[in-house]
């Protein structure tokens, strides 16, 4: 059993190129933590040197310990192990990059995000950087993986290992880029010592056309109007001033930026009601038309991630390769039933996210209470649960209220990956993805009807 100071490592996260994160356990509880441990790679010891390294990271640890707002990483414990300094953070299950699937070979096209959850997210992103920025702080580093969300759907900025902070020199050093291919300002990849808070904004702005086109604006841009049409050009003139190249044609600073998102968001609660006013229904019906029926499976199965695609029937981006043809009824204010697949399901759900485990313990409280007076209650397997994604249609399900608790977005299956981890669907995006047993996320149960 590996500790790390006295901490119990559970696994690595990642690694970057001053530091390695570890999932671990604290001491007592077993509570789970991200512990980030200096752990430069070659050549950045020899070309900045040991102690500045430290320095640094010891500052890194410093300046996020002294922030506090709800959209930026807390730090809960700095120590050292042999000398090395380490310190530690809340754990986080899911970042923008998982969310949207983004890997390492970026160029790839990942799930796209429809505009409310790009406000949304975007909105407190430009709040967190308003707060950095304040402080002094240039993060240099905005992107998808680097914004964490928590089980309440709040983001959160983390990896400041990049930052350029107020009062600390950071190290000039000959072809060692700061920031990542892509997000990182033109300046920024010139000059980045020399950046201001607006290097932050183009990062921003480039992370949010990738969240609303699954593109990066690389080459000939596509406008996020070409796949998401109700929004049409709305978006063009936020992004086209985000993206500047110069940065004085970019917003001033982060509250003006944040300030224009709010507009926008004003600007598309009317259009959505506009739209919705005049009747989705035939968008709705069209979409319908094109589903297929085919029998769920409901018993659990422990597959890895290279026989999953095909057992769950799901695209390269995790979405399913036919969208189901469900025909809910609300049955009473806690069931509702698809007349489609027989199957009674939880309208709300778990009250709270939940680990795994802790999901079994619910569905077996359930069935002891006496759920709408069934005891049949179970964890759904994937391909249940992929049975309550909605077709899409252009008008989005902005019109259509839906009848399960819109705020369940991750939801654990019975569907296990390994011996420590499980399937999941998230709701939002309509795709599959895994976790460990210790994330938290909700629970919906179901029940056949036979």
């Amino acid at each position: 059993m590996r500790k790390i100071g006295r901490y119990i490592v559970r696994g690595r996260l990642g690694r970057g190129g001053m530091s390695t994160v570890f999932k671990a356990a604290m001491p007592v509880t077993g509570k789970i933590v991200a512990l980030k441990l200096l752990d430069p790679l070659e050549p950045l010891p020899a070309l900045v040197g040991v102690g500045e390294l430290r320095r640094l990271f010891i500052a890194e640890a410093v300046t996020l310990a002294g922030l506090h707002h709800p959209n930026i990483a807390d730090v809960w414990d700095v120590d050292e192990q042999a000398g090395r300094p380490f310190f530690v953070m809340e754990y986080f299950c899911a970042t923008l990059a998982s969310l949207i699937g983004e890997q390492q070979v970026v160029e790839e096209p990942t799930r796209m995000l429809d505009s409310d959850k790009v406000l949304h997210y975007g909105q407190q992103v430009l709040a967190g950087l308003v707060c950095l920025h304040q402080a002094g702080i240039i993060h240099r580093d905005i992107k998808p993986a680097n914004i964490f969300i928590t089980d309440q759907d709040t983001v959160k900025i983390a990896d400041f290992g990049m930052a350029k902070l107020a009062g600390e020199p950071f190290p000039e050093v000959a072809n060692l880029a700061i920031g990542s291919p892509y997000y990182a300002a033109p300046e920024q990849e010139a000059a980045p010592g020399q950046v201001d808070g607006r290097a932050d904004l183009y990062s921003a702005g480039v992370m949010l056309y990738r969240l609303l086109t699954g593109r990066l604006p690389m080459g000939s841009r596509v406008s996020p109007g070409d796949y998401q049409p109700l929004a049409g050009d709305l978006w063009d003139g936020f992004l086209q001033r985000a993206l500047a190249v110069a940065p004085g044609q970019r917003f001033a600073d982060a509250g003006a930026m944040l300030r224009a998102l709010l507009e926008l968001q004003r600007q598309w609660e009317s259009r959505k009601e506009q739209a919705c006013r005049l009747g989705p229904e035939v968008e709705v019906a069209a979409a319908r038309a094109v589903g297929e029926k085919r029998a769920l499976r409901c018993e659990a199965v422990k597959v890895d991630a290279r026989q999953a695609r095909a057992l769950f029937g799901v695209n390269p981006l995790w979405r399913p390769l036919y969208p189901h043809v469900s025909d809910f009824h609300v049955d009473d204010e806690v069931t509702v039933v698809d007349r489609a697949t027989a199957l009674i399901w939880q309208r709300r759900g778990s009250e709270f996210p939940l680990t795994w485990e802790q999901a079994h313990a619910y569905v077996e409280w359930l069935n002891r209470e006496r759920l709408s007076g069934r005891t049949g209650w179970r964890l759904p397997t994937v391909d249940e649960l992929l049975s309550l994604l909605e077709p899409v249609n252009e008008l989005g399900d902005y019109c259509q209220p839906t009848p399960f608790d819109p705020s369940k977005r991750w939801l654990w299956s019975i569907d296990r990956r390994s011996f420590v981890a499980a399937w999941y669907v998230n709701m939002d995006t309509g795709f599959v993805g895994w976790q460990d047993f210790s994330c938290f996320y909700y629970v919906r149960a179901v029940c056949s009807l036979a």
